[in-house]
């Protein structure tokens, strides 16, 4: 019972938990940014960092790189925050300006061109072309559903449900009309029985059946 009622409690303690340090780090983004005018103008400067040299990377100097890679990390980690809480059915296109910004730190980073910000739109063209059409279909059957009333879901399971009737019909009445087999006393009776009515209607009929799929014929 102890356990039972400790379980939604340490939910609740992660989820503060975690809530608290999005918030933190929303508060701060605007002092993040802002921490690039506490590095050196000099174009010779270098950070040592956990045992990384880090220079001006191409740029004019320390600050206007990282004046540069800010500009792109800030809006990328509150975009990040952003579509982990959004509640929205919306909430998955929030991954196309997290994946581009992204594109654009990666490029300023590992790009050794003079030039950035150029092809980082081309990679974003494949998360595009994933993200856009499923969240138009949710669109699309959430505007069905609730504007004009139709439920695709309750369609498609009534379809469903309709077909596996028919199937059902249609051996049951496959089984109706195959021969029904008797035991026979008498040769007399046996022929009877084969040469009869119905079974040569039968047999007629699954041929005009094999022709017609051989012909590929719709009568």
């Amino acid at each position: 019972m102890m356990k039972s009622e400790s379980n939604p409690k340490v939910k609740a303690q992660k989820r503060f938990l975690i809530e608290t340090f999005a918030i933190f780090f929303i508060i701060i983004s605007p002092f993040i940014f802002k921490s690039h005018q506490y590095l050196s103008v000099d174009p010779e400067a270098t950070i040592n960092l956990f045992g990384f040299t880090i220079d001006r990377n191409g740029f004019a100097d320390l600050n206007t790189y990282a004046w540069f890679l800010l500009g792109k990390f800030v809006p990328f980690y509150l975009l990040t925050i952003w579509f982990f809480t959004c509640k929205h059915w919306w909430y998955h296109i929030i991954l196309i300006p997290v994946m581009m910004y992204a594109f654009q730190i990666f490029e300023v980073l590992y790009s050794e061109d003079n030039i950035v910000d150029t092809d980082n739109i081309w990679w974003l063209i494949p998360v595009c072309m994933v993200v856009i059409p499923f969240v138009y279909l949710i669109r699309v059957k959430l505007y069905d559903k609730h504007v004009h009333g139709i439920d695709l879901e309750a369609m498609e399971a009534e379809l469903h449900a309709l077909k596996q009737k028919e199937s059902q019909t249609k051996k049951v009445k496959e089984f109706d009309e195959l021969p029904q087999k008797v035991e026979y006393r008498s040769l007399s009776e046996w022929l009877n029985q084969k040469f009869s009515t119905g079974n040569i209607e039968f047999i007629f009929r699954q041929l005009q059946n094999n022709v017609r799929n051989w012909l590929h014929l719709n009568f």
